[in-house]
């Protein structure tokens, strides 16, 4: 990439905190200064403070009353946008930016600032912002018109739409056309090096017994009862252990006492949040890896590393699955908790197809999803946007 560009990257999130959105923007943040570009990055007041060459983090301001900003659309969440929003007219106002590079629901306010000046802008699309509101709150599906409209004018607003996944894409591209849309899928996570004690899954389940894992948060999206209703469902007489990694103390409880209602915590394993430099020991001692979501379109980041690994995966058969997955390289299964049941029963009985269900997984990850692939993609996008 021949021109250095100075840009600010908005993303509405804490930073750096050790999940899915804040993961993806270290890394963008990291790649575009490995580039040699110039960054700034506006961020929540919460988060961790990083250190990466050539980037320079700023914060909004703490909102009275706001302490950790949850998952997901909340009181705090909007509290925090209004005032990330505020620091970024004042970012714009005082520096010559070449690019805004607005991630989420930062493409609004982008695309007002930015009616009368000549940056380019780029709109960093995890998901269609009309669907999520619409979808949290079904008191605000009459107005789902009116937010299609605000999402498809910002859309049509930026230079260039980094999508996260093909179903983002093949919506906007009737919007802005085909040579406007990158899909940009998230990587597996790199395996740093473990610090401190790592549980052993092995030590807990016993020298012969299958192991079954699964990493992730624990909303209602990610289909965790699902989980626990496939497992109550499975033969009690198999030596098959399940553990879940992640999730805050309230749902670990939540769903420790589920697991004991349905007589499953002697298999049914919550261990709580743990570092993710130590996801790669983890994936390492597991059989078989699961993914029981039954809500969304993108493709959660969890699935890259759990290809990259090369075991098998038990995962549902719905579009944030297959634009990643599909029966060649994944066992999927109906969402619901039968077939769940049936679909790791039938892992769990067959060595050979787990082996080369995981091999066929790592296969895919290495062409399609590695940190190279992402590289040469958002280089691309980016010699695009410095030519528009």
């Amino acid at each position: 990439m021949k021109r250095r560009m100075k840009i600010l990257i908005a993303a509405p999130q804490p930073f750096f905190q050790e999940r899915g959105t804040p993961i993806a923007v270290r890394l963008l943040a990291e790649t575009l200064c490995e580039f040699g570009h110039e960054v700034d990055l506006l961020v929540y007041h919460a988060g961790a403070d990083v250190s990466i060459p050539g980037l320079r983090v700023i914060r909004a301001a703490r909102p009275p009353g706001v302490g950790n900003v949850p998952i997901g659309i909340s009181w705090q969440k909007i509290a925090c946008d209004i005032f990330l929003v505020v620091r970024m007219l004042a970012l714009v106002i005082r520096n010559r930016y070449d690019v805004v590079h607005a991630v989420e629901e930062t493409i609004f306010p982008a695309v007002v600032f930015n009616a009368f000046s000549r940056r380019k802008l780029v709109y960093d699309m995890d998901s269609s912002l009309a669907d999520q509101l619409t979808d949290k709150w079904r008191i605000l599906k009459p107005l789902r018109k009116l937010f299609v409209f605000i999402e498809r004018t910002a859309i049509r607003r930026s230079t260039a739409v980094l999508a996260v996944c093909e179903d983002l894409a093949a919506k906007v591209r009737p919007w802005v056309g085909e040579g406007r849309v990158v899909v940009l899928p998230d990587v597996p996570l790199e395996g740093a090096r473990a610090t401190g004690t790592v549980d052993s899954l092995r030590a807990i389940a016993g020298p012969t017994a299958l192991i079954c894992l699964y990493v992730g948060n624990l909303e209602r999206y990610q289909g965790i009862d699902l989980l626990v209703d496939g497992i109550a469902g499975t033969a009690r007489n198999t030596d098959v252990h399940t553990f879940v990694i992640g999730g805050d103390p309230a749902h670990v409880e939540r769903y420790r006492q589920r697991a004991a209602d349905l007589g499953v915590a002697d298999r049914l394993h919550f261990l709580g949040a743990r570092p993710v430099a130590h996801l790669s020991a983890y994936l390492a001692e597991a059989d078989i890896l699961l993914s029981p979501r039954t809500l969304g379109t993108n493709t959660p980041m969890k699935v890259y590393s759990y290809m990259q690994s090369g075991k098998a995966i038990l995962a549902t058969d719905i579009r944030s699955h297959t634009q990643a997955l599909d029966s060649t390289c994944a066992e999927l299964v109906a969402a619901e908790p039968r077939a769940f049941a049936a679909g790791l029963e039938r892992l769990a009985a067959d060595p050979e197809l787990r082996q080369r269900l995981g091999a066929m997984a790592r296969d895919k990850a290495d062409r399609e999803y590695s940190l190279p692939v992402f590289r040469r993609k958002l280089r691309n996008a980016y010699e695009r946007v410095a030519a528009a």
